[in-house]
């Protein structure tokens, strides 16, 4: 989903704020449109939960210069006159009350009637499949259902703007895999603008619309899940979406979107160019992701020679490294996809999958 072409429902220009001497956001500007899932990326300490915390209205800036939600200026109002809920890992919910209590609570704080709040909270667990549960304790539940509990008391009270703060990260494996899939069935369905603040990329790729990577306090890079797994911009977000080589070179030639690097002792390598303004002369970096390397690659790939230096057995796949006339290459053969045994001698991939930026 695009911001450009959809109405904006939330607008954050220029924020800054301060943690005494640390900045914890540095000028930063963000949009997110109408019925969009965004996913703010990032490492602890980059500002992602920062930048929720200013939004709901828990935290006040150091400066802003907009900080709109639904078209409206929120940039002085409290959290509980913001049009947004949030959800919290730790789902925050009371334990003396009963499910269907606590998901009424938002409701009867704004002054709905307990009939009507309590009829509301039973369609909110309805949406999460947890209606038949909703007379039980919180203590009865699983994990995952005291997370769609949490969903149902945010989503009950009809928010602008849904900010979810690493809501799945005390689950396991499974469950937030399954997790994720009924968050994504559930903004679909409700249509409501979702923030999402978290530091795995698998969330991130898997149901954002949108993806904001951050670091010390600022936005690295933005775009699609696919454009930051494939089309990093930088040797910071190359690392974080798990390219494994990264080797430096001097660009030596480019034409449109595709250069050449050329690395200590002459070697060569044809690659996509991710950053702006790069030209001939200027010091680079290439990546390429293990998975993206062949043992045995075709004419139409670019190619090294390499010689095997160790095999590392991780149960789906082995990690080769092999060495080259350009560096160490890391590169993964899946069981099944190749002889895993047999001799190494050359290694190739798409130059399509060889991205380059500016080294750093």
């Amino acid at each position: 989903m695009s911001t450009d072409a959809a109405e904006p429902m939330l607008e954050v220009e220029d924020v800054v704020h301060n943690y005494g001497m640390v900045q914890a956001l540095s000028h930063v500007s963000l949009l997110a449109a109408k019925g969009e899932f965004l996913t703010i990326l990032g490492s602890s300490g980059s500002g992602k939960t920062t930048m929720l915390r200013v939004i709901s209205g828990l935290e006040r800036p150091s400066s802003v210069r907009r900080l709109r939600i639904g078209g409206e200026d929120v940039a002085h109002l409290p959290a509980s006159r913001r049009n947004c809920t949030t959800v919290f890992q730790s789902y925050a919910l009371f334990p003396h009350m009963s499910v269907v209590e606590n998901v009424a609570y938002g409701l009867k704080i704004r002054r709905m009637n307990t009939r009507d709040a309590l009829a509301e909270a039973r369609r909110a667990l309805a949406m999460v499949q947890l209606e038949a549960k909703a007379d039980r304790r919180i203590s009865q539940l699983s994990g995952g259902e005291r997370q769609r509990v949490a969903l149902a008391r945010a989503v009950v009270t009809q928010p602008s703007v849904l900010l979810l703060d690493e809501p799945l990260g005390a689950l396991d494996e499974r469950l937030r895999q399954d997790m994720q899939i009924e968050l994504m069935e559930l903004q679909r369905s409700l249509g409501i603008t979702f923030v999402y603040i978290t530091h795995s990329q698998e969330e991130a790729l898997t149901m954002s619309d949108r993806v904001v990577l951050m670091s010390q306090g600022k936005i690295v890079q933005s775009g699609g899940p696919l454009d930051l797994f494939d089309r990093p911009a930088s040797r910071f977000a190359a690392g974080f979406m798990g390219y494994e080589n990264i080797l430096e070179g001097e660009l030596i030639g480019r034409e449109g979107d595709a250069g050449i690097v050329e690395f200590p002792g002459g070697v060569r390598i044809r690659g996509t160019l991710t950053s702006a303004g790069l030209a001939p002369g200027a010091k680079v970096a290439l990546a390429i992701r293990a998975e993206r390397i062949a043992t045995a690659p075709t004419g139409a790939q670019e190619g090294l020679g390499a010689r095997l230096i160790s095999r590392v057995y991780r149960g789906k796949y082995t990690d080769v490294t092999v060495s080259t006339g350009a560096g160490a290459l890391r590169l993964r053969i899946w069981h099944g996809a190749a002889d895993e045994t047999e001799e190494i001698q050359r290694v190739g991939w798409n130059t399509r999958d060889a991205v380059i930026f500016a080294a750093e």
